[in-house]
Parts: C-alpha cells; sequence; structure tokens
C-alpha cells in the first residue's frame, strides 16, 4: 500500500495549520475583548461628561476655567506619557498599514489604555471629541496584543480587523466597521484579508449588543422623502455639506502646519493646548452648551425633528476644528455628525414642505463625507445608527456629490494627511508597499 501523497510537506502543512488556528483563536478573543472595552469605554466617556453638564449646569462660568485646564492637562500627560496617544486613532492605523516599523510604538496596550484614559479625561473638560476614532486604535492594540499572547503572526491585516471591530462596536453598526475597512483603513483590499476582518467585526459586534441590547445610535428614524425632493436636496446637499467638510479638513491640515512653523506654538505645544481650551471654553458658554462632547444629543434632537439653534453647526464646527488643533486624545467622527446635523437643519429652511428628519440626515452625510471622504462607510453609518432604510438611496446620492465636493475643496484625504505624524523617519529604510500582509 503507497503511502499517502501531500501536496507540501507533511511537517510544514502542520505547521501552516497550527498557524492558521492560532489566527483564528487570537481574532475570536482579540473581537470579543474588543466589544468589551468599547462598552466600558462609552460607559466612562458618558459619565465624565454627565458630571460635566452637572458641574456646568451649577456654575456655567466654571467651563472658562476647567476646560482649558483640562486641555492642558491631556496635552502634558500624552506628550510625556503617551506621544502615540494624541489625536484621533485611525491616522495611527493607516501609519502602520503603511509602515509596519510602527506598529510597536503606536499599538501597546499602554497606547490603548492611555487612548481611553485621556479621551474620558478630555469628556470631562467638555472638549469637542468622540469614542469611535480612539475605539479603532484602541480595537487594532487589542488584536494586536491578542495575536502575539497566541503567538500568531501580526500582519496589517490584524490592525485593519482590529481597528474595524472597533468601529463596530463603538457605534453597534458591523456593517460601517467593514465598509470603513475597505475604504479608510486598507489601501489595497486583499481577498485573503476578507475572512479575518468580517469575523473580527461581527463578533465584536455581537459582543457589544449581547451585553448592550440591539439598539440603534440615534434611535429609530422614520423619515422618508418623495423623488422630486429627493432631486434636487440630495446634489444641493452633497455639493455644499462636502464642501463645508471639506474646509473643515483642510483647515485642520493648514493650521497644524502653521502652529508648527509658528514662533509661538511651535515649541510650545502645551501653550496651543491651552488657548485651543480656551476657545472650546469660549464657543461653549457662548452657545448656550451646545458644542460639548460628542455632540450625540443635539444631533439626535435635530434627526426626530426638534428645532435646534441655528448656531450649532458653525459652533460645533469651532469647537472641534479647535479640538482636533489642540492635538489632545479624541476623535471627530461623532462631533462631525453633530456638525452635519446642524448643517442639515440650516437646509431644512430651503425644503419647508420637507420631512426635517430626512434633510438632517442628508445634511450629516453630506458634511461626515466631506471631512472623511469615505461615502460608502458614511451612508452605512447614517442607515445603520437610525435604522432608516427608506433614504439609502438618496443618502448615496448625496455622498457622492460631497466626496467630489470635498475633493475639490481638499485635495489630501484628512486622516491619511494626519497619519504622517505617526511614520517613522523618512531615512529609515523603504516601507514595504502598502498592500503587504507581512508580519509586523
Amino acid at each position: 500500500m503507497s503511502r499517502p501523497r501531500f501536496p507540501i510537506p507533511f511537517p510544514k502543512r502542520l505547521s501552516e495549520e497550527m498557524g492558521d488556528w492560532r489566527r483564528r483563536v487570537a481574532t475570536l478573543i482579540g473581537a470579543i475583548a474588543i466589544g468589551l472595552v468599547a462598552l466600558v469605554f462609552a460607559w466612562a466617556g458618558d459619565l465624565a461628561l454627565n458630571l460635566f453638564h452637572a458641574l456646568e449646569a451649577r456654575w456655567f462660568w466654571l467651563p472658562a476655567i476647567l476646560t482649558p485646564a483640562i486641555f492642558v492637562t491631556c496635552a502634558w500627560l500624552t506628550r510625556m506619557l503617551a506621544a502615540e496617544a494624541a489625536g484621533s486613532g485611525i491616522p495611527q492605523v493607516i501609519a502602520a498599514v503603511r509602515d509596519e516599523r510602527a506598529t510597536d510604538r503606536l499599538f501597546s496596550l499602554k497606547a490603548g489604555f492611555a487612548k481611553i484614559s485621556l479621551t474620558v479625561l478630555a469628556l470631562l473638560g467638555g472638549a469637542s471629541v468622540g469614542r469611535e476614532g480612539p475605539t479603532v486604535q484602541v480595537g487594532a492594540a487589542i488584536m494586536t496584543a491578542t495575536h502575539r499572547m497566541t503567538q500568531a503572526a501580526v500582519r496589517r491585516s490584524v490592525l485593519i480587523a482590529g481597528g474595524a471591530a472597533g468601529v463596530s462596536a463603538a457605534f453597534n453598526t458591523p456593517l460601517a466597521g467593514i465598509a470603513f475597512a475597505i475604504e479608510e483603513l486598507a489601501i489595497a483590499y486583499e481577498q485573503r484579508m476578507a475572512a479575518l476582518v468580517m469575523g473580527a467585526v461581527i463578533i465584536a459586534g455581537m459582543t457589544a449588543q449581547g451585553i448592550a441590547g440591539n439598539y440603534t445610535y440615534f434611535g429609530s428614524i422614520d423619515a422618508t422623502l418623495p423623488l422630486q425632493t429627493v432631486l434636487i436636496a440630495a446634489p444641493v446637499a452633497g455639493l455644499l455639506g462636502g464642501a463645508l467638510g471639506g474646509l473643515f479638513a483642510r483647515t485642520l491640515i493648514r493650521s497644524r502646519q502653521a502652529a508648527r512653523k509658528s514662533r509661538m506654538f511651535g515649541k510650545r505645544p502645551i501653550l496651543l493646548a491651552f488657548v485651543c481650551g480656551a476657545v472650546v471654553a469660549a464657543v461653549g458658554i457662548a452657545s448656550g452648551g451646545l458644542t460639548w462632547g460628542t455632540g450625540y444629543e443635539p444631533a439626535k434632537m435635530a434627526l426626530e425633528g426638534q428645532v435646534m439653534s441655528e448656531w450649532l453647526g458653525p459652533a460645533k464646527f469651532a469647537a472641534t476644528l479647535a479640538t482636533s488643533l489642540s492635538g489632545i486624545p479624541g476623535g471627530i467622527f461623532a462631533p462631525s455628525l453633530a456638525v452635519g446635523a446642524g448643517f442639515g437643519q440650516w437646509l431644512t429652511w430651503l425644503f419647508p414642505g420637507a420631512t426635517a428628519g430626512a434633510i438632517v440626515m442628508l445634511g450629516m452625510v453630506s458634511y461626515f463625507t466631506g471631512v472623511v471622504r469615505a461615502p460608502l462607510t458614511a451612508v452605512i453609518i447614517l442607515t445603520e445608527t437610525t435604522g432608516n432604510i427608506g433614504l439609502l438611496l438618496p443618502l448615496f446620492a448625496a455622498a457622492l456629490f460631497a466626496d467630489w465636493a470635498g475633493a475639490m475643496v481638499c485635495r489630501e484625504r484628512l486622516y491619511h494627511a494626519l497619519a504622517k505624524d505617526f511614520m517613522p523617519p523618512a531615512e529609515d529604510d523603504k516601507a514595504e508597499p502598502a498592500n503587504s500582509d507581512k508580519p509586523a
């Protein structure tokens, strides 16, 4: 009886099978951990922001002192203890996908813990930040740690899967996590990455849903638009909202460049954080508290058709810009949706006969697309967070117009521009191509 023939030597095949099982176990453990950590992060962030609101309600002038002080503290702690935790968290993943040499520094558990702690501290000061971008970096850090614990290879696909799972768990939007991985994190999406990303996203989302329940982020919004309104509102919202989003991205990129070259702020980042904190405090007090924190509440109220202040959009725009310029940890996803809601309220004046919530959704998807330049992600996030599929095609139409308008105002994609801050020095060895899946 002849021996069975294997296409590859038996020891090698056994080694590869063991590697596959290690990767599956690491992905399963990592995805569950990401879902749990995202829930704890959300709870801590809400607690911090509620405490800030309670203090502000009792002493309206307190943010004039507290907010700049928190900004300075966040900036100092970030600079001294965890420089890799600065900003959103999404640029860090993009930087590591481009060059795997940045992986160890950007995705340690220390960096993940610092990201969560400092973002919660920023919310305690009323900073205009979101949890979603930080959860992307935390997700990548957790997924990296579980793969190393099981001795599985840490590849670029691991970072992308962890980051996408973070979006899924933070927003409770599994499809948006997959779309975000394709559009923003993976410069070249490879088929061999698909199962890892989708598995991590679904497991993390199911973990969050199993504990927090099957909820929609903004609640269930039942709003539709007639075709004749869509034909006008979608391109108008897309072009104007995309241009405003592109203006935010362009202003932030240029402001950061100017601050670095400035004699006053170039070597004094703590001073820059203080000035930005003072601006956020002034805008928050002047707007009657519209701009504090993530912006979730005013955005939800606008989606429900409640009349909000016409200053919501401009004030939140200014507060988010100042917060992002300061360099403290925190994301711009949720604040951008709030700015978009304010912009959408302006659009309701142009379409008085239309359902207000539907027009606000068009404004949100358009502005968000203009900032992030990820139209598919924007549409899916709005659809999943509101439970509204009746506006799917109008949202897609507006997002496509917004993507073009945003690119006309700001040629460089925001997160990719910010990722340059986390890239290894240029004089080092050349990085691997972006679509490589070589172990990091």
